[in-house]
């Protein structure tokens, strides 16, 4: 019996919230995806990877890759794109199957300014820009910068508010405060980004696991799709060739937050499956301050109180195309062990009536969608599926599927009959909008429930492995704001 046979045969009644899970995938990755986070770009996650390293040598590991910040333009000068030192960034693994997180990796940034001044006219005045001249290619060579980055990272077991705390550890220098590297501005500021960028992985010793290694810093957005045409109600052929359209993304950087790990360091007992997310918190008060100074350590806004969670991405396009309007912010503050109180906007899902009504196509008419149930939801038997689960919305893997080098993956992952693709965790070259346009177009149905789930539905922007670089941190140098 194959995967998709396997699929096929898993069905539930009670659990058919996931439904809508699968279309959540469908379009875009998470960008700008709710109200309030239009607000608040630095907070914003818009992808999450999780897989089984294929980098060589590295069997055994893990990578984890969380991108926030979405949509930046290389040449975003002249403030570019730091990480919100106000804010909490983390990734949650859940390694019993129960929703709820075992494991936090988290994630804290302190911006500093130098105040690089001139004497002009005999007058000390300082500078209106991030660098005053060349930088890199080793992580100390900062004297140019006006403005340096770093951060901090906490291994958290157990509920990630109260449980057991421990830096994570430089190896070499036995640090707790890493170093992460200005944005690529431009090849006259740093002439060789992608050395000076590698000079800023580090390898960690990971509390209770050994040594892995972390990367935290810009890089070129690796999600594609056909983004503009897509929201302008699919105005585009989902029949089309699947290179026919442009990747609107293709000109954009992200900020990832990267991590590998040994999977045994993930995992709990015999069970070789985990689930993860990402979420970002900001404190749950804050106070505009009307006389800010960056130099002085005043700043514009004054924050404090409880953390409170904003933004959650699992799965991609989870909050973006199904969970309604008025819920996208709440759907932001949730937790998986909640994900129940979604279930009207999953049961019935909305993108395969919409295809319908757009191309004449046939929509499937089984509902509950229960065929979306262990591909998004529980996991798939055999595959990637915990031995007991609550169902939730989250990224699953399987850390004992062997992984699949970048030259031999299909980038329709599982449906496709590679293993080591999505949904059993996600990699970078794999096409997850036209997977899940396909899975919820009714992919694993029988003809008699989808007629036209057959059809190879795509958005037309083409992704794969050899998009991506073969060694972590997988996603590519960021573009360059001048490239000349």
């Amino acid at each position: 019996m194959n995967l998709r046979q396997s699929i096929r045969l898993l069905t539930t009644g009670s659990l058919a919230l996931t439904a809508g899970m699968a279309i959540m995938s469908a379009q875009a990755s998470s960008h700008r995806e709710a109200p309030f986070i239009t607000e608040n770009p630095k907070v914003d996650a818009s992808d999450f990877y999780m897989f089984n390293s294929y980098e060589a040598g590295r069997a055994g590991y893990v990578t984890l890759i969380a991108n926030y910040v979405p949509l930046q333009d290389s040449y975003g000068g002249p403030n570019y794109f730091t990480m919100d030192d106000d804010a909490l960034y983390e990734i949650h693994v859940d390694n019993n199957g129960d929703a709820k997180e075992d494991i936090t990796f988290q994630f804290r940034f302190t911006n500093r300014i130098r105040d690089v001044a001139l004497t002009v006219g005999g007058q000390s005045v300082s500078v209106p820009l991030r660098q005053v001249g060349g930088i890199g290619p080793n992580v100390t060579d900062t004297a140019n910068l006006n403005e340096t980055e770093t951060y901090q990272v906490a291994m958290v077991r157990g509920d990630r508010r109260k449980g057991t705390s421990a830096a994570l550890m430089n190896s070499v220098s036995g640090a707790t405060t890493f170093v992460k590297p200005v944005d690529n501005i431009g090849n006259k500021s740093i002439a060789d980004y992608a050395t000076y960028a590698g000079n800023h992985i580090y390898t960690v010793d990971v509390p209770g696991c050994g040594q892995g290694r972390m990367f935290v810093g810009q890089r070129k957005d690796g999600f594609a799709v056909n983004l503009g045409e897509i929201f302008d109600l699919v105005n585009t052929n989902p029949l089309g060739p699947v290179n026919g359209e442009a990747n609107t993304l293709a000109d954009k950087n992200v900020t990832s937050i990267a991590l590998e790990v040994p999977a045994s360091c993930l995992t709990r007992g015999s069970d070789p499956v985990i689930g993860a997310w990402t979420t970002a918190s900001l404190r749950q008060g804050r106070v505009l301050n009307p006389k800010p100074s960056y130099a002085s350590g005043k700043k514009m806004k004054v924050s404090g109180g409880a953390w409170t969670q904003v933004s959650r991405l699992g799965s991609p396009l989870v909050n973006e195309v199904v969970i309604g309007l008025k819920d996208k912010d709440r759907f932001n503050a949730s937790e998986p062990k909640d994900d129940a109180q979604f279930a009207t906007y999953v049961t019935n899902p909305t993108l395969p009536a919409l295809v319908e009504v757009l191309f004449g196509v046939h929509a499937p008419q089984v509902f509950p969608r229960t065929d979306l149930v262990a591909a998004f939801l529980t996991g798939v038997a055999t595959l990637n599926k915990p031995a007991t689960v609550a169902a939730s919305e989250m990224l699953r893997l399987n850390t004992t599927t062997a992984a699949v080098n970048a030259g031999s993956q299909n980038n329709l992952g599982v449906i496709a009959g590679d293993a080591a693709g999505f949904p059993n965790g996600r990699r970078p070259g794999d096409d997850v909008v036209d997977i899940a346009l396909r899975v919820v177009m009714g992919v694993l149905l029988s003809s008699a429930d989808a007629p036209d789930g057959q059809l190879p539905y795509t958005d037309g922007a083409y992704v794969d492995a050899n998009d991506f670089d073969t060694a972590f941190p997988y996603l590519k140098t960021p573009l360059a704001g001048s490239p000349n």
